[in-house]
């Protein structure tokens, strides 16, 4: 099962408890790392976490400065995480890598180098994402293996955009995406893999660093709910 979340409101949570933005962040941060365990215990293969899109670098230099510096304190911390060489999590990220600063973009590489080997559940992490820039960034991939002769235009099809996708990571379609922060949208998120696919989406109401196991398992219920239809 692959279950994509956009993790929304850690801003919103903040300003109502009068904290700094960033500490939302961070206490989004712990959310997700609560859910390593749940999706263990749950059996879920694939889990991609919607943190940071290529919009988000329009926001605020020191917004923009402080979630870069967590994302280089999750990954960092990546090799030292027991859970993830517990449970056997590959961390990947996918996004415009392009766009991600060079020291960051190293580390994250060093963390995907770390669990390359593991298979039991992939952690993708949605960062510097865009679902239109990845189509963008896909057609043009096709674009330049007809001019150099790789394929013929009349060979492109469904599998060829899919291979040119995150090419090299094998992500399977997704099942079912999760919205909290009672946003009723799914913002440009895994376009291909998820509205191709026809996923069961699931909006719910609590910020997300007040999501719960219990708010995960009521959208399973309705992802089951859908396939028994």
């Amino acid at each position: 099962m692959h279950v994509a979340v956009i993790q929304d409101g850690n801003r919103r949570f903040a300003r109502e408890k009068g904290l700094d933005v960033s500490m939302g962040h961070k206490m989004g941060a712990d959310a997700t790392e609560r859910m390593l365990d749940w999706v263990h215990d749950l059996g879920i293969g694939h889990i991609t976490i919607y943190c940071f899109s290529t919009e988000n670098f329009k926001r605020s230099e020191r917004e923009v400065f402080d979630l870069l510096s967590l994302f280089m304190e999750k990954f960092t911390s990546v090799n030292e995480d027991k859970r993830v060489h517990r449970y056997g999590i590959r961390v990947r990220m996918i996004g415009d890598r392009s766009l991600v600063p060079p020291d960051l973009l190293e580390t994250i590489e060093r963390a995907e180098k770390a669990t390359e080997n593991y298979s039991n559940h992939y952690l993708n992490v949605a960062l510097a994402y865009g679902g239109r820039n990845e189509i963008v960034h896909a057609a043009r991939s096709i674009l330049e293996e007809v001019q150099e002769r790789k394929i013929a235009p009349r060979e492109i099809g469904t599998d060829t955009v899919e291979a040119h996708i995150n090419p090299g990571l094998d992500i399977p379609p997704v099942d079912l995406i999760i919205r909290t922060g009672d946003e009723h949208r799914t913002s440009n998120f895994l376009p291909w893999l998820a509205n191709g696919n026809e996923c069961a989406v699931y909006f719910c109401a609590p910020f997300w660093p007040l999501f719960r196991k219990i708010d995960l398992l009521r959208a399973i219920r309705v992802y089951d709910q859908r396939m028994n239809l």
